[in-house]
């Protein structure tokens, strides 16, 4: 698969249908894993070299951020377009796969996986977020058999605990998923399309939740870092 190194961290380049056709050649033969990086997350694995190589290190990295593409176009290797991971989870969902849900609070996995479920995904089993014993979570996702685990703990937190755990794990495809069981249970709204294809859905979700306002920092603060690695 075809990469753009951007300060380090290795994106692939694929459309969305590209990415979903790929995801589907990952079912047999051990655990693939797929990372959805953002400025934010890039930004972190600069200081973190374990974590870079954990992001390195995954079947499929995707462009979350529209920070991302515009990364790669200033170091002139520009990639084909934003893979929102979101809307490659919602694809995903429509494949006909099992699915396992880890993470968020205990209400909002529940009510996350009610929704699928009454929209005819099959949800196998599900996890809160707020655990401290690896142990018997893994045993559950095991004993449920999931054909994909959605693993929602937020950056770098989950790509980490995938890390740490894939061997351990009996199924076909981890999806780093962040905020995704947020929206899924309809806890957070997402941002109205146009704002999405204008490639603002950052800011709106900013606005939306001034608890991210200090987040942003990271955008600038990656763009200017790419800016002087050209």
């Amino acid at each position: 698969m075809d990469k753009c190194d951007i300060l380090g961290v290795k994106i692939s380049r694929v459309t969305m249908e590209e990415a979903v056709s790929n995801a589907g050649g990952f079912f047999g033969g051990g655990v693939h894993t797929v990372y959805t990086p953002n400025p934010e997350i890039i930004m972190l694995a600069q200081k973190d070299e374990e974590y870079k190589k954990i992001l390195n290190d995954a079947d499929m990295l995707l462009a979350d951020g529209i920070g991302v593409v515009i990364g790669s176009r200033i170091i002139k290797n520009p990639l084909p377009e934003r893979v929102a991971g979101f809307d490659f989870v919602c694809r995903m969902l429509e494949g006909g796969y099992s699915f396992y849900l880890l993470g968020a609070k205990p209400d909002v996995v529940q009510l996350a996986a009610e929704k699928l479920i009454n929209k005819g995904v099959n949800v196998v089993g599900l996890h809160h977020g707020y655990f401290e014993d690896d142990t018997e979570v893994i045993k559950d996702i095991n004993e449920k058999e999931p054909d994909i685990l959605l693993v929602c703990l937020g950056a770098p937190k989950q790509e980490k605990w995938i890390a740490k755990n894939k061997d351990k794990l009996k199924v076909s495809l981890c999806i780093a998923a962040g905020g995704t069981l947020d929206v899924l249970s309809g806890k957070v709204i997402r941002a109205p399309l146009f704002i999405r294809r204008i490639g603002l859905e950052w800011l709106y979700r900013a606005l939306s939740d001034p608890s991210r306002i200090a987040r942003l920092g990271a955008i600038p603060g990656f763009l200017f870092k790419v800016i002087r690695s050209v």
